[in-house]
């Protein structure tokens, strides 16, 4: 059986790196062990070594996050969002998320986002809880 294609988003990326313990943190882990394919983009990445140092819990320095977000392009599928818009979605901040779903053509988008999950109806939008009480361990 294929890995599930998910695209993650960065408040997941930044929640499961902070909370190791918590249902992010184990969908980093699925995806770590190899049980799930993640797809990313440039944007999520960059918007991820910007929020990181806001957090008390990741001690990492500047270079490390660079590192970090290094590392995830070897590990992730990197796909450019596409330039198309969602008028729907409440947030324009949030269109390169939805861009990424869109251009990865991925099972789902897993995020925490309410704008990003009111939309849930249209795409294959989880918050972290549900997908992994369809899809983990």
């Amino acid at each position: 059986m294929a890995a599930t294609r998910v695209v993650l988003d960065t408040n997941v990326l930044v929640s499961g790196l902070a909370y190791p313990a918590s249902i992010p943190g184990r969908i980093l882990a699925a995806w770590n062990s190899g049980s799930l394919r993640v797809v990313l983009s440039r944007h999520i990445l960059d918007e991820m070594v910007r929020v990181l140092p806001r957090l008390p819990r990741v001690s990492l320095s500047t270079a490390e996050m660079r590192d970090l977000a290094d590392i995830f392009t070897f590990m992730a599928e990197i796909v450019e969002p596409g330039s198309d818009t969602d008028e729907e979605l409440r947030d324009p901040s949030d269109q390169p998320i939805l861009g990424t779903l869109r251009a990865a053509k991925a099972d789902c988008l897993i995020t925490g986002d309410k704008g990003l999950l009111a939309l849930a109806g249209r795409y294959p939008i989880l918050s972290p809880a549900q997908f992994w009480e369809r899809h983990g361990a």
